[in-house]
């Protein structure tokens, strides 16, 4: 079954810093899910009043990939999102221990 992470850089563009912020397994889809929900849980908008409410804009980048920007009163946060699949593994073996094993004739 594939091996999936939700990678996330945060902050700004000059001083990002990269993590996992969850690791699955399962299908393509169910991937794509749970890449959706952590993009929905990033910075929530709090308030019901719109006036009070921060701006929270979601830029799909790709199918596998989102940028979040939130604004509210001076302070902004911005994150990235992507799905990344697991391709190779040196402690797995049904996976490739390099990439360059991926594209390798037999």
């Amino acid at each position: 079954m594939p091996r999936w992470a939700i990678v996330t850089a945060h902050g700004d563009a000059e001083s990002s810093r990269y993590y996992i912020a969850s690791e699955l397994e399962g299908s393509e889809g169910e991937a794509l899910a749970a890449l959706q929900n952590a993009v929905d849980a990033f910075q929530k908008a709090h308030s019901a009043r719109p006036s009070k409410r921060q701006q929270r804009q979601v830029f799909r980048v790709s199918e596998r990939s989102y940028f979040v920007r939130v604004s509210h009163r001076g302070y902004s946060d911005q994150a990235h999102f992507t799905l990344a699949e697991l391709v190779a593994d040196t402690h797995d073996d049904d996976l490739p221990d390099t990439v360059a094993d991926l594209t390798a004739k037999p």
